[in-house]
């Protein structure tokens, strides 16, 4: 593959993830059709390396929430700020469950050839919209006087169900921030605050996802990185983490704002949308 075809598949897959990792339609579901397409993976190969890519927004995610993680440290150190600590029992408990959940999907759909993904995109596409009512109905309590919930807020049983909601997204075209925010929006979390835990808790579940990859899976991610080349993987990842680092910081500041209701209702059509496009093309079923 000559330079050139690298840097724009590189481009191409790196926009896929960036685009696909903040939104209810499942990155790693994208970047194997992509990867499927543009380099021509096996079912998967493909569905590794969309695991494997999503070192791209695990970097971008750690820059844009630095002074959450530096304090996740501080606890670590014997700081005995409350809600540090409150923010370290929940990544604690929502990645171990993830773990528990996950790791066993993963090497389930690994050893498979196709996956209807379709099913899942329309399921998550309707929770969206449910959590857009509850958005707005929650926003008119508001106004009454009545409080929505904060991470202060939840108990340990919250955080398992986040835990588990995360580790079902192993699974291809189960969306993680899809399933972890609807979660959090159903628990009457407040809308900023239920992105910025989900994208919080996302972080460990892509580094350990990653690390999966490269222990059970070494030999398709080799297949994967020779055949979009050393360049075209390092201009994915880059191009991956700059589109992250805008989205992350677009979707928590607009979940602060009364459009979020709208933009919730719009992702949950997107989900639903795409999980038609997949049925109706059987793209999911293509196997290597």
């Amino acid at each position: 593959m000559t330079a050139l075809a690298q840097i724009i598949n590189g481009i191409l897959i790196g926009i896929v993830q960036g685009i696909s990792e903040w939104l209810p339609i499942s990155s790693k579901t994208q970047v194997l059709i992509a990867a499927q397409y543009l380099l021509h993976l096996t079912f998967q190969q493909a569905y590794t390396f969309g695991l494997f890519m999503e070192i791209g927004t695990i970097i971008a995610a750690i820059i844009y929430f630095r002074k959450e993680l530096f304090g996740l440290i501080e606890v670590l150190l014997g700081a005995k700020d409350a809600m540090k600590r409150k923010l370290f029992v929940y990544i604690l408990v929502t990645i171990v469950l993830t773990g528990i959940i996950g790791a066993p999907l993963y090497l389930f759909a690994d050893s498979l050839s196709g996956i209807p993904v379709g099913v899942p995109l329309l399921i998550i596409g309707i929770v969206l919209l449910i959590d857009a009512a509850v958005i707005r109905h929650s926003r008119k309590k508001q106004l009454h006087g009545e409080n929505t919930r904060k991470l202060e807020d939840l108990s340990t049983k919250d955080f398992a169900l986040v835990g588990i909601a995360q580790g079902i997204a192993a699974l291809p075209g189960v969306s993680r921030s899809g399933i972890t925010t609807s979660a959090l929006l159903l628990m009457k979390v407040e809308a900023d605050e239920a992105f910025r835990l989900s994208f919080l808790t996302g972080i460990f579940a892509a580094i350990a996802a990653f690390a999966l990859t490269l222990v059970a899976s070494h030999t398709n991610v080799s297949v994967a990185i020779a055949s979009i080349g050393a360049l075209g993987i390092i201009v994915a990842i880059i191009t991956a983490t700059v589109i992250s680092l805008f989205l992350i910081d677009f979707l928590i500041k607009i979940a602060g704002k009364s459009k979020i209701v709208y933009v919730t209702a719009a992702l949950g059509l997107i989900a639903i949308a795409s999980g038609v496009l997949y049925l109706l093309l059987n793209v999911p079923h293509i196997a290597g």
